[in-house]
């Protein structure tokens, strides 16, 4: 999913760490007003209960979209705990 995160210069950190967390993939940054725009690359499956952890972050001030970008194929180590489970 191509995800965007609009946060507080003060929440940027915490925000870009907890993508990190979610084998996201940062792609840049750019300021919009007095925010910051994070744009990434995060699996769909990595991205359910974000918006309680951004907001937690963030304390309720930051907020994301996400779109559909493309199809991959999982890695292997995720590919193996679905076929166990």
């Amino acid at each position: 999913m191509a995800v965007e995160v609009v946060t507080p210069a003060e929440s940027l950190s915490g925000c870009i760490g907890d993508l990190n967390r979610r084998r996201g993939l940062v792609r840049g940054q750019s300021l919009r007003g007095t925010a910051i725009v994070v744009d990434a690359q995060v699996p769909l499956s990595e991205m359910f209960g974000y918006i309680g952890q951004l907001r937690a972050l963030s304390s309720g001030r930051a907020s994301f979209s996400m779109l559909f970008e493309q199809h991959a194929l999982a890695p292997r180590k995720v590919r193996d705990a679905v076929a166990i489970a």
